[in-house]
């Protein structure tokens, strides 16, 4: 994973616009107009022009980017998980407060491994920072299909039971937008 992730192709050694470079440019644009929450001219006209330049860097530094193609498809799922993510951080949020004003903290931390079924480096990219970033876990490694996670509260050490509590709520979605 790391091989195909880090060495660029043969063929990126100059400007090519394809459709890796297309897309992660029509996602960066989106990622702009979101968190800027504005549709002013300026803001997207800078926004095109940033998300130009780091789509172009990224694009030719690697390959990764090659297997992502838009379609209507995908984009309907990239949404499902865009809005299966919050609910995911929200719940996970909430659990966390009940632990801070818990008088008494009742809690089993501990390592557990998961297993992924996607394949695509930027799947599980995506899938790994989708864990991280829900508050009471923590990606420690990633080795094949097997990932290892700091749990705070092991509900399960079993194998297919934890990776449909960890990684189930994402993992349907990202699948049919990274494959």
């Amino acid at each position: 994973m790391k091989d195909h992730a880090m060495n660029p192709s043969p063929s990126s050694s100059g400007f090519k616009a394809s459709s890796g470079f297309i897309s992660l440019w029509v996602v960066l644009i989106f990622i702009w107009i979101a968190s800027n929450s504005s549709f002013a001219i300026e803001s997207v006209t800078v926004g095109v022009v940033i998300a130009a330049v780091l789509a172009y860097k990224f694009g030719s530094k690697t390959d990764v980017w090659q297997s992502i193609t838009l379609s209507p498809a995908r984009f309907y799922h990239f949404i499902r998980y865009t809005g299966r993510f919050i609910i995911e951080l929200v719940r996970a949020n909430i659990n966390m407060l009940r632990y801070v004003y818990s008088p008494r903290i009742d809690i089993t931390p501990g390592i557990v491994r998961i297993r992924t079924k996607l394949k695509s480096p930027i799947g599980r990219l995506a899938l790994v920072n989708s864990i991280a970033l829900t508050p009471g876990s923590l990606v420690m490694d990633i080795k094949g299909e097997d990932i290892f996670i700091h749990w705070l509260d092991v509900k399960t050490t079993d194998l297919d039971e934890a990776t449909s509590m960890i990684a189930g709520p994402f993992e349907e979605h990202l699948e049919k937008v990274f494959g």
